[in-house]
């Protein structure tokens, strides 16, 4: 089925951002013809977000704030469950602390006070949510203890959610379009408002054939460039030309090149920052894997230590709760010899290992016995500097304190290494009770964090050449430049999606509507 010529309200692309904005426009005036187009096919629906954890970061009052949006805690396991409450200048703190005050003062605002609201209008609308117990929380003492300051997962994680959207998209009567690539932005020659869109939909005949959709708003939820090489390489640096892609392969930039070309949109935010992850080195290059999706993530390094190929630690893997740190560790891998690292864990903590991350079937398990087994394992993988890999893991022995304090993965415990150039700052436990465990890792991309400057009320993009808002076209998702710099608390970015996607959609609508009573009143 093709495209329409025309219609009210255009999404292009098909993530969580993208359907949360078409849901929102479709709820602030039904009568608007909202559609979604994507330049992926249908079997890659979803974008980026088909491919998370389905983490939501939100301000709560406690436990019990979510126990009614949650399907997954019944009244026994809520009586075990420790959650402190996470208040909006908890939210605000862990942005600032991350972005190294960066992020822009007004998005952040918007998205900590809205992350609520968004949460619980997503749930009404048939998001299925979920105490994340499996990520974010760990059973110390008889007692499940969350930690991190996030709590909220999807059912099913990034699968669930995009089935529950399209769900809701099929509810309101919002027509999605795959394989139909925006190729260029149209405006009135007068105005300089957008009124539409080129398109390149393959025909009947498998070949491309341009085509335009007109359209009173159009909303960018495109993605960032992390699919990319070249652009990787220009704007992150040297080496990113290497790093894997963990999500769809059609995140190449598009649009973000064309609003610039086309309308001159105003740039903003972290164009050499991007989120990226320890990922299995095994891993497809240049996309993920549906079926496996986010279980390539290995973030389990703060119960270990990780190693490069010469055998050399080169990170504190215990600076932080692990969804303050996973964001930003790829960074540090891709900088190593061979984009490569090894993850290493004794039999004391490789039970605490997320099953779903580590289990053989996904992951190749480098095992032995004693250290040495374990050395000669991973030189068979590229391990080059077999006599310094033991010399730093002894190094790292004889730096711990065990039993200085206790250890308590569900809290920054303070029980640090001394005397190392680089510390383990919480949960350095020895690791000398075999078996071993390592496995190998690379980077894996996920987003970038350049994009549009937008409006923060509206997301309505804003031009370079004017500093005026761009009438009819608006920036939602990993397109919205300014929120995150270097680093991001965990479930941030499914959050923002949400919260901005909400409000640009309500928005495009609300003035759409504005214009029809108007048109209607002059009749």
């Amino acid at each position: 089925m093709s495209p329409p010529a025309s219609c009210d309200i255009l999404v292009i692309g098909s993530g969580n951002a993208g359907f949360s904005a078409a849901l929102s426009a479709a709820q602030t005036n039904p009568k608007a013809n909202v559609i979604i187009i994507d330049k992926c096919p249908s079997a890659w629906a979803g974008g980026n977000s088909y491919f998370t954890a389905g983490a939501f970061r939100t301000t709560h009052n406690g436990l019990s704030d979510l126990l009614p949006i949650v399907n997954n805690t019944s009244a026994e396991k809520a009586s075990r469950i420790d959650m402190p409450v996470y208040s909006e200048q908890d939210f605000t703190n862990d942005l600032l602390r991350m972005t190294g005050g960066r992020t822009d003062p007004a998005l952040s605002k918007i998205l900590v006070q809205d992350s609520r609201s968004a949460i619980g209008w997503l749930a009404q609308n048939g998001i299925r949510f979920q105490l994340s117990f499996n990520r974010q929380a760990y059973e110390v003492d008889g007692r499940i203890k969350f930690w991190g300051g996030l709590a909220l997962k999807t059912q099913d994680g990034g699968k669930g959610l995009m089935e529950d959207h399209l769900a809701a998209a099929k509810e309101h009567n919002i027509s999605v379009f795959f394989d139909t690539p925006a190729t260029k932005l149209l405006t009135d020659p007068t105005t300089g408002a957008v009124i539409g869109v080129e398109i390149l939909p393959l025909s009947s005949s498998g070949a491309p054939q341009k085509q335009t959709i007109r359209a009173a708003a159009v909303i960018l939820a495109a993605g960032g460039f992390e699919a990319n090489p070249q652009l990787r390489a220009q704007y992150l640096g040297p080496g990113w030309d290497a790093a894997r892609v963990r999500g769809t392969p059609f995140n190449t930039g598009d649009l973000l090149l064309s609003a610039q070309r086309d309308v001159s949109a105003k740039t903003v935010g972290n164009w050499s920052g991007c989120h990226s992850v320890a990922w299995d080195a095994d891993s497809p290059a240049h996309a993920g894997d549906r079926e496996i999706s986010n279980e390539f993530t290995k973030s389990g390094y703060p119960l270990g230590i990780m190693v490069n190929r010469d055998g050399e630690r080169f990170v504190d893997e215990g600076s932080d709760m692990r969804n303050y740190t996973y964001a930003m560790i790829g960074r540090r891998i891709l900088a190593q010899p061979g984009q490569t690292a090894f993850q290493i864990w004794d039999a004391r903590t490789t039970p605490w290992l997320r099953s779903e991350e580590y289990r053989p079937e996904v992951t190749k398990h480098l095992t032995g016995s004693t250290v040495e087994e374990l050395a000669d394992a991973c030189v068979k993988v590229g391990l080059v500097n077999r006599q310094r890999f033991l010399d730093t893991l002894a190094e790292y022995n004889a730096a711990t304190r065990e039993g200085h304090r206790k250890w308590d993965p569900a809290v920054r415990d303070g029980l640090g290494t001394v005397g190392l150039g680089i510390p383990k700052s919480n949960w350095a436990l020895p690791i000398d009770k075999g078996p071993f465990l390592a496995v190998r890792v690379t980077s894996g991309i996920t987003f970038t964090f350049g994009g549009l400057a937008v409006n923060p009320e509206t997301a309505a993009v804003v031009s370079e050449t004017t500093g005026a808002e761009i009438p009819g076209l608006y920036s939602v998702g990993e397109m919205l430049g300014g929120l995150f710099h270097d680093n991001y608390p965990g479930g941030s970015g499914l959050t923002s999606g949400a919260v901005f996607g909400r409000r640009a959609g309500r928005t495009a609508a609300g003035i759409i509507a504005a214009k029809g009573a108007n048109r209607e009143s002059r009749l």
